[in-house]
């Protein structure tokens, strides 16, 4: 995984001379673009563009890693014993007969704007391996296990849209915001190039709720005016070309200078396009904006996912809580909770976790509709699994109260734009939220979905480094979605 670690950095417009050449390294240490076009990665025959196909010009997922449960926000069962129910009540939301959990009073105000799909299904029940399923749309091959990423896994969503397709509205393709996911305290897998290596790998950004750039030494001097910078970029294209000549008779080599062409290109490109620049600067934004979205980690990171989906960016992905479970540590700092409730449950989300969903993840709903980019956008919030149907203590783990533990059979996920049918159910779960009881989905799927709503076909494939052949999605687009 290829994190861009935030330091100080000078003030807007002022790049120290001797920092120049880090611009060229930037291209490195984002580590993305696509190189060639995949075979089979082509739309859907002529005709009547099919349901759902192509709708949305960008992505947007929010990754609630650890175990949303279910039953406190998307599903909640009030007519089920207490043991199940749980603590909270359900509240009304503006679709009439749609229920959610009372803490999410300002989402449900808004129910009318997006889908709960209620039926999603798997059986892997750990979180570093269901986590590589959520962002890879593929099993990893240790299932229900916490294994190290390794260059062998599959690539993540934004290393493959990379692979098979270049950028267009902006230098970058894929850009993860807040990462990486940490399973509690060393990185998921699924979250990086994997078998397409760190060249196709999305960009990450860390933490941009503190003072310093998300990405360092993207301001331009002052006085290095275009004709400058384009002579220095002349005079790299120069270099290249003799590169080019003694690479000629080797394969691989003339990849790798292809390959390090377009970094170049890519670091140049965001140096030289204020537009890209910006889309990075939060402080930028009205305060009230900021405000609205919540002073915090997570809605900081919402925010920046809005504006780089204004400035272009295909995929975006919030990583909501950087920890799965940083409770253990730091138990008095919200900002480090994450979603693995197995004990203390009602009090982790009563006052930590949900409070601030329902602030940020309403506001960026809201933010989205009023500046006119849902329509063209898909917004996914979503987990690796829930939570168990009955509440009880799990002695392994810290806490004072009971809680619930992995439940993967059955979970909620929430989509809204690019056509989805507003105000929807897509599936049910049973009278328990234990399991599905119609419409059943699975991650696979919902990459399929993913690619098919970008106008990829996911019965497609790509290519690595060797030339072996990977479909892009092994699941089928979730049509119904689309009414």
């Amino acid at each position: 995984m290829l994190t861009l670690a935030t330091s100080s950095h000078p003030p807007c417009g002022l790049i120290p001379r001797r920092d120049w050449l880090r611009s060229a390294g930037l291209a490195g240490l984002a580590g993305l673009v696509a190189r060639s076009l995949a075979r089979g990665a082509n739309p859907p025959a002529t005709g009547p563009r099919p349901v759902g196909f192509g709708r949305a010009k960008s992505v947007l997922l929010v990754y609630a890693s650890g175990g949303q449960s279910q039953l406190e926000t998307w599903d909640p069962k009030p007519s089920a014993p207490l043991e199940v129910r749980g603590e909270f009540q359900a509240i009304p939301t503006t679709v009439p007969g749609t229920f959610l959990g009372e803490h999410l009073p300002r989402v449900a105000q808004l129910a009318h704007r997006y889908c709960i799909a209620r039926a999603m299904s798997h059986d892997d029940l750990d979180h570093g391996s269901a986590s590589y399923l959520t962002l890879t749309g593929q099993f990893h091959p240790i299932k229900s296990s916490n294994p190290p990423p390794l260059p062998t896994d599959m690539p993540v969503y934004g290393a493959v849209l990379n692979r098979i397709q270049p950028p267009e509205r902006f230098p970058y393709n894929a850009i993860h915001i807040n990462g990486p996911v940490l399973v509690p305290e060393t990185p998921a897998p699924g979250q990086n190039g994997g078998i397409l290596g760190r060249d196709f790998e999305p960009l990450v950004l860390g933490d941009v709720t503190t003072n310093e750039a998300p990405v360092p030494c993207l301001d331009a001097l002052p006085d290095l005016p275009g004709l400058r910078l384009t002579a220095r970029q002349n005079l790299k294209a120069n270099l290249e070309r003799a590169l080019a000549d003694y690479d000629r008779n080797r394969k691989m080599g003339s990849r790798r200078a292809a390959d390090s062409d377009l970094l170049y290109q890519q670091a140049f490109e965001m140096l030289a396009t204020p537009r890209c620049r910006q889309a990075f600067d939060l402080a930028a934004e009205p305060d009230r904006v900021r405000d609205r979205y919540g002073r915090h980690r997570s809605g900081q990171a919402c925010l920046m996912a809005r504006r780089l989906v204004e400035a272009g960016v295909p995929l975006v992905t919030v990583m909501w809580n950087h920890s799965i479970r940083g409770q253990d540590r730091t138990p008095d700092l919200t900002d480090q909770y994450g979603w693995d409730t197995h004990n203390d449950i009602f009090e982790a989300l009563k006052i930590h976790l949900l409070p601030r969903f329902d602030e940020s993840f309403s506001a960026l709903l809201e933010d989205m509709h009023e500046r006119g980019l849902l329509e063209e956008t898909l917004v996914i919030c979503l987990g690796e699994f829930g939570r168990a149907p009955l509440v009880a203590a799990e002695p392994r783990f810290a806490g004072n109260s009971p809680g619930r533990k992995h439940w993967a059979s059955v979970y909620s996920i929430v989509l809204a734009g690019a056509g989805v049918t507003p105000g929807s159910i897509y599936g049910a779960s049973d009278r328990f939220a234990g399991q599905p009881v119609s419409g059943k989905s699975g991650p696979n799927d919902l990459a399929a979905t993913i690619f098919w709503a970008l106008g990829i076909d996911p019965a497609g494939h790509y290519r690595d480094a060797v030339d072996r052949p990977y479909p892009i999605a092994t699941g089928q687009p979730m049509l119904g979605l689309w009414g």
